[in-house]
């Protein structure tokens, strides 16, 4: 066992400072995100400009990711995209001056945008950091714990003011800049307390010339497309909430979306370990179950279907930031993984894009539930029928390799 060293404990302070930044900005941005529908349907916003433009920040926030990663390796400016990431997160509590939906969807894209930014540069600090403590997977791990703290206690908070104030939009937007102010100072902490120290040394790698991936990788990825395609994005779910409570009820939306926070975690916690003994198998799982939540809330649902579909929502969500990404490595050599992340993750947000066109139109035109259960079983069986042949083919590979 590792002795503790004053290294390691300079180590653990540096961890825990970074993670009540990201804590601090979950409990911004996270605490929002059961929020925004409502807010922007209170502006008047439709409700296929509600769900694309939340599906739209998502994409952005995955795909300029491999952009904004490249650009802090190029430059090594590590911190100012780190710093310039967090600063977006501003853009939240500056919704509630916000008189227009338009306006408000610009902010609301910043911040995703800030998120692309901030992400890459600072897993790549913390990677750093972790090596003063044996390994970078305990780094993550107290980040991530104290991440998700921040996810619940965001959407607590929101809920906590919209329910004592009386559904007041603006005021509770404008509570989140106490979190941000907390985000900025702690922050300013970590860089003064380790700085240029933690970034990334130069190092000598070599350009990876004529970087190919097997067919099964390309199978995979198109699985997930279709699987995020047919799954109903969850600003929809509280769009559809908002509309059926009343004025003063409109704490329920983020009470809805803390809810689903709390079933993610624990989704993506258990099926992490179901993961490494039943390997790719055990996405047939939350593809399966993706078909609940639209079903669900695509019907002519009460508030109580649609708590149910938000729930089966989380599940899946869990899911997918787990084991999802776990098996590109069953599909990839470790030498071009963060090329093949790079490519999952902007599928992945393509599929988010995508999601959003089509719920949007499907809610704001009224189709027929009929459509809607084939389109929803027609894309989740499609994506299952990837996934396997996927899977085989690599069985197929690694029999013929042997």
């Amino acid at each position: 066992m590792k002795s503790y060293t004053p290294k390691a404990g300079k180590a653990y302070i540096a961890i825990i400072l970074l993670g009540i930044v990201s804590l601090m900005g979950d409990v911004v941005y996270e605490g929002s995100k059961g929020l925004v529908p409502g807010y922007l349907a209170f502006l008047g916003a439709s409700a296929f400009v509600v769900v694309f433009a939340g599906q739209l920040g998502e994409f952005l926030g995955y795909a300029l990711r491999l952009i904004s990663g490249v650009l802090s390796d190029a430059t090594r400016a590590y911190w100012f995209f780190m710093l310039l990431g967090y600063g977006l997160i501003i853009s939240i509590p500056l919704l509630g001056f916000s008189y227009a939906w338009e306006s408000a969807i610009i902010l609301i894209l910043l911040e995703r945008m800030g998120k692309a930014l901030r992400a890459p540069s600072r897993d790549a600090i913390i990677s750093v950091i972790g090596m003063d403590l044996g390994g970078a997977g305990k780094a993550f791990g107290i980040h991530e714990f104290l991440d998700q703290i921040g996810a619940v206690l965001g959407p607590l908070l929101v809920t906590s003011v919209m329910f004592y104030s009386g559904g007041d939009y603006r005021l509770t937007f404008h509570v989140l800049f106490f979190p941000f102010i907390v985000l900025l100072i702690v922050l300013g902490l970590a860089y003064a307390r380790i700085g240029k120290s933690s970034e990334p040394g130069e190092t000598r790698i070599g350009k990876i010339k004529n970087v190919r991936f097997e067919k099964p990788f390309y199978i995979y990825t198109l699985a997930v497309v279709l699987n995020t395609i047919g799954l109903i994005p969850y600003g929809l779910i509280l769009y559809k909430v908002n509309a059926i409570v009343p004025l003063e009820s409109r704490w329920i939306p983020p009470l809805i979306y803390t809810v689903m926070m709390l079933v993610d975690a624990p989704a993506a916690l258990l099926s992490g370990y179901a993961y490494d003994r039943l390997r790719i198998k055990i996405l047939i799982l939350p593809f399966a179950l993706s078909v609940i939540a639209p079903l669900l809330a695509m019907a002519d649902a009460s508030l109580a279907m649609l708590t149910a579909a938000a729930v089966f929502l989380g599940i899946v969500v869990g899911m997918q930031e787990s084991v999802y990404r776990a098996a590109v490595s069953e599909f990839t050599y470790s030498s071009t993984r963060g090329t093949a992340y790079g490519i999952f993750n902007t599928a992945y947000g393509v599929g988010l894009l995508a999601s959003g066109v089509v719920y949007g139109l499907m809610a704001t035109l009224d189709v027929p539930y009929y459509a809607v259960v084939m389109y929803v079983l027609t894309t989740q069986m499609v994506a299952v029928a990837l996934l396997l042949n996927a899977h085989f083919k690599r069985q197929k590979a690694e029999d013929i390799s042997v």
